[in-house]
C-alpha cells in the first residue's frame, strides 16, 4: 500500500524559502516511496476560518480532503514575529472540519515540522509553535523537527541548498513521516 504525505507550507510568496524547504522534505518522502502532494501559495488563501459557517471555498475543500487521505503530513512555516504564519495557522483550523472522522484530527498521523526564520530565535520558536499545534490536533511530530535559519542557508530556485546539513535534515524529515505512516499501516 502506497504511503500519502500532505505538504502545507510556504507563504502567498510562490517559491518562498518556507515553500522550498517544504519541498525539500516532500523530496525525502518521495525518495522514501510516498506519493507526494503540496498545497502551498495561493491554495493557502483561505477564509478565516469559522466553525459555525459549513461552506467553504474551493481551496478550503481541497485542503480539508487532501487531509482527510492523507497518512502523513509536512508543515512548513515562515516565522513571523517569532511564531508560525497566519497564513499556515488558519490553514490548520481547518482541520477542525475532521474532528467527526473515525480518525479525528491529525491522530494517528506522523507529521513533520520545519521552521524557518531570518535568525535563530524566531526559527527556534516557529518549530516549537507548530509542534504544539500538532500535538493538540493528536498528531504525531516526528523524533526529527527542522529548524532552518533562512541568514545561513538559502534555497535555489529549484530547491537545492549548498547547506548540505539543512538538506539532509529536511529530507530526513520526510522519510520519517513515510516509515511512521507505513509501519502504522503495516
Amino acid at each position: 500500500m502506497t504511503v500519502t504525505v500532505v505538504g502545507i507550507g510556504g507563504s502567498v510568496r510562490a517559491g518562498s524559502q518556507s515553500e522550498r524547504a517544504l519541498h525539500t522534505a516532500l523530496a525525502g518522502a518521495r525518495e522514501a516511496g510516498a506519493e507526494v502532494h503540496a498545497i502551498t501559495g495561493d491554495s493557502l488563501v483561505l477564509p478565516f476560518y469559522d466553525p459555525h459557517l459549513p461552506e467553504r471555498t474551493g481551496n478550503a475543500t481541497a485542503l480539508v480532503e487532501a487531509l482527510r487521505r492523507a497518512d502523513g503530513v509536512i508543515l512548513s512555516s515562515p516565522g513571523y514575529h517569532g511564531t508560525i504564519s497566519g497564513l499556515i495557522k488558519n490553514a490548520l483550523d481547518y482541520v477542525e472540519d475532521l474532528r467527526q472522522d473515525d480518525a479525528p484530527y491529525l491522530d494517528g498521523r506522523a507529521v513533520g515540522c520545519i521552521g524557518l526564520a531570518h535568525g535563530w530565535q524566531a526559527t527556534v520558536t516557529t518549530l516549537q509553535a507548530l509542534r504544539s499545534v500538532v500535538h493538540a490536533l493528536r498528531g504525531w511530530p516526528t523524533p526529527l523537527g527542522g529548524a532552518v535559519n533562512s541568514a545561513e542557508t538559502r534555497f535555489d530556485s529549484d530547491g537545492g541548498t549548498s547547506d548540505e546539513k539543512a538538506d539532509a535534515v529536511l529530507r530526513t524529515i520526510g522519510r520519517q513521516v513515510v516509515d511512521f505512516a507505513a509501519a502504522r499501516q503495516g
